[in-house]
Order: C-alpha cells, then sequence, then structure tokens
C-alpha cells in the first residue's frame, strides 16, 4: 500500500474513533487543546502559509466532532494560537504546549486531541516529518506513547 493510501486510512478511521466519543469531547479544556494542536500542526515548519491557513480553518468548521463548539469560537481560539505562532515561534510553541497539556489527566480528551492533530496533518496527504514531529511533542506532552498512534 503506498503511504499515500496508508495516512489517508489512518486519518478516516481516527476520524470513525471521534465520532463516536463525540459526545465525551465537550470540555473547554478539549476544545483549547483541539485548536491548539491543529495551529501547531498548521505551523508545524515554522511558518504558516495563508492557504494552509484557510485548509485548516475549513477542516476545522467541517470536523464533526469540533461542531460541539460554535465555530466562530474555533475560530478566534485557532487564529489566537497561530498568532502565538507567528510572534515567536519557539515561544508560541511553549505557550500551545501548555495548553494541549491541560487535557493530560482526561485520557480520552487526551488521545482525541492527538487523534485529531493526524487528523489536521494528514487531510492533505502528507503528514510530514515536520507535522508527525509536533503531534509526537504533543504526545510526550499528555504523557501518551508516541507508538500508540505509530508517531
Amino acid at each position: 500500500m503506498a503511504l499515500w493510501d496508508r495516512i489517508k486510512d489512518s486519518a478516516q478511521t481516527m476520524q470513525h474513533q471521534l465520532i463516536a466519543k463525540k459526545n465525551d469531547l465537550k470540555s473547554g479544556a478539549f476544545r483549547d487543546a483541539s485548536m491548539a494542536i491543529c495551529a501547531l500542526v498548521a505551523a508545524a515548519d515554522g511558518t504558516i502559509d495563508p492557504s494552509e491557513r484557510r485548509r485548516v480553518a475549513q477542516l476545522i468548521a467541517t470536523n464533526e466532532v469540533l461542531q460541539n463548539f460554535a465555530a466562530d469560537d474555533l475560530q478566534r481560539r485557532f487564529d489566537g494560537y497561530l498568532d502565538k505562532l507567528t510572534a515567536d515561534f519557539d515561544f508560541g510553541k511553549v505557550a500551545v504546549m501548555q495548553e494541549i497539556a491541560k487535557v493530560q489527566k482526561k485520557p480520552a480528551e487526551a488521545r482525541a486531541v492527538i487523534q485529531i492533530g493526524i487528523v489536521i496533518g494528514g487531510a492533505d496527504g502528507d503528514f510530514d516529518k515536520t507535522e508527525q514531529a509536533v503531534v509526537r511533542e504533543a504526545c510526550f506532552a499528555l504523557d501518551i506513547a508516541p507508538g500508540e498512534f505509530d508517531l
């Protein structure tokens, strides 16, 4: 199976798993951590291309699990995290990781945040090394073994 197909299948599988848990994923900490990881994946290479920003924003708006939250609120939070990463990537990354770490004590939410990062990263068919690396770092921040997600 081609790498592209494996990435696509993995992202689809994770999206189905997220939908199955949708009713358990309604906390503010989950919302914030989800937007933080979306921003981190979008900015994984240290830059945020406007087309990538729009693509990720569109994915957020249409993600069934994230529809538990108001779209304008998600957009505002996503943009806020991106702004932090744009202003100073290294310092912003620390702040974004702290936001992600807030769901560490809730294993279902923590795993769902990682799954959202993988879904966002793989949505364009290219879950590249820099995107994988930031999701792996998020795993460590959440006390989750990256191997659980083949990272």
